[in-house]
C-alpha cells in the first residue's frame, strides 16, 4: 500500500468503528463484515467484492498494534496532505508534511542520515521495510489470507472402535456435521488434530483444524495396557491341576485355543502374539491371566472325593515361605 493511502483512507470509517476500539472488538467486527461481503456469499457482486477488499485492507493495518500506531501518527499529521516528487518546498510537498518534525519550517530536506530518531522507523513501516531503501511490499507481512479458526469437539467411542478405528459422524461446537476417520489404536483421553476439518477461512485461506478429545468406554472383558490387551480367563481347579486346552476370546475375532500346563497357578499370564492393539507404532499381544475358579458349593459325592484327595496329599503349608519373608529384616 502506498503511503498516500494512509492519508486518503479512513480505515476506522471503513470498518464502522471508533478509533479507541479494542483489538478483540476490532477482530469481531472484521469477521462479521468479512462474512457479509465475502465473494463466496455474494457471487457475481462486484460491489460486494470491492467492499470486501476495502475491509481486508483496513483490517490488515489496524489489526497489528505497531502498524495501527504508525497509521494513527500519520493520520494525525493532517488530513489531505500529499507526497509529491517535486519536494524542495513546493506547496503540498514532502516537506510540508514533515518539515515541522525537524524544525525546518517546511524548507529543510529530510534524509535518512539526518532524520531524528524514530523518523526512519516510521517511514520504514509505511513503505514496508527497515528504511528508505526498502522495496518490500506490505505491512510486516499483514494482509495475507487468514487461516480459519480451529474447532474443538469431544466424542465417546466404543472400546472396539477405538482399537480398530472407524469413520464416525461428529457435530463440532460452532461447525457443521461431518464425517471423521478415527485412526486405529486411539486411547482414552487422547487428543487428535484433524487438519483442515476446522472452520473455513473467511478470505480463501487455509481452513482451521479440528481438535478432537476422545473418551473410550470400558469393555466388559478386555482392558488395554499400552499396545497389549488383557483378559482374565477362569479355569477350573481340575484344568489348572491336570492341564487342559482352553478357548480364550479375542477382540472382534474368533476365540483362540491355549494350552494350560499341569500345575498352572492362578495369576499366570499366557501370551497370544499379535492379537493386541495394532497401530503404526507397532502391534501388541493378548495377555490372558489365569484365574482359578472355585465352586461355591459341591455335590455330596464331589465333596467326599475332595476330602479323600486332601487326605491323600502330603501335609504341607503353602504359606510358610510367605510368612518367612514377611518376618525377614
Amino acid at each position: 500500500m502506498a503511503s498516500q493511502d494512509w492519508f486518503d483512507k479512513d480505515f476506522y470509517a471503513v470498518l464502522g468503528v471508533s478509533k479507541d476500539i479494542s483489538e478483540a472488538d476490532l477482530k469481531k467486527t472484521y469477521r462479521k463484515l468479512a462474512r457479509q461481503y465475502h465473494p463466496d456469499s455474494n457471487p457475481g457482486d462486484a460491489k460486494a467484492e470491492a467492499k470486501f477488499k476495502e475491509i481486508s485492507e483496513a483490517h490488515s493495518v489496524l489489526a497489528d498494534p505497531e502498524t495501527r500506531k504508525e497509521y494513527d501518527q500519520v493520520r494525525a499529521m493532517g488530513s489531505g496532505a500529499r507526497f509529491t516528487s517535486g519536494g524542495g518546498g513546493q506547496p503540498g510537498g514532502f516537506e510540508d508534511v514533515f518539515g515541522g518534525m525537524f524544525g525546518g519550517g517546511g524548507q529543510q530536506r529530510a534524509s535518512s542520515r539526518g532524520a531524528p530518531a524514530g523518523f526512519e522507523d516510521l517511514l520504514g513501516g509505511m513503505f514496508g521495510g527497515g528504511g528508505f531503501g526498502s522495496t518490500s511490499g506490505g505491512f510486516r507481512g499483514q494482509g495475507g489470507p487468514i487461516k480459519g479458526r480451529d474447532l474443538v469437539a469431544s466424542t465417546a467411542l466404543d472400546f472396539i472402535t477405538a482399537i480398530q478405528g472407524d469413520t464416525i459422524s461428529l457435530q463440532p461446537q460452532g461447525g457443521k456435521p461431518m464425517k471423521v476417520k478415527i485412526p486405529a489404536g486411539v486411547s482414552d483421553g487422547q487428543k487428535i488434530r484433524l487438519k483442515g476439518k476446522g472452520e473455513a477461512s473467511i478470505d480463501g485461506g487455509e481452513s482451521g483444524d479440528l481438535v478432537l478429545t476422545v473418551s473410550v468406554r470400558k469393555h466388559p472383558v478386555f482392558e488395554r495396557d499400552g499396545l497389549n490387551l488383557r483378559v482374565d480367563v477362569p479355569v477350573t481347579f481340575v484344568e489348572a491341576t491336570l492341564g487342559a486346552t482352553i478357548e480364550v476370546p479375542t477382540l472382534g475375532g474368533e476365540p483362540v485355543r491355549l494350552r494350560v500346563a499341569p500345575g498352572t497357578p492362578s495369576g499366570r499370564v499366557l501370551r497370544v502374539k499379535g492379537r493386541g492393539v495394532s497401530t503404526p507404532k507397532g502391534v501388541g499381544d493378548l495377555l490372558a491371566t489365569i484365574q482359578i475358579a472355585v465352586p461355591s458349593h459341591l455335590p455330596a459325592a464331589a465333596q467326599e472325593a475332595l476330602e479323600a484327595f486332601a487326605a491323600a496329599m502330603p501335609e504341607e503349608n503353602p504359606r510358610l515361605d510367605l510368612i518367612s519373608k514377611a518376618g525377614a529384616l
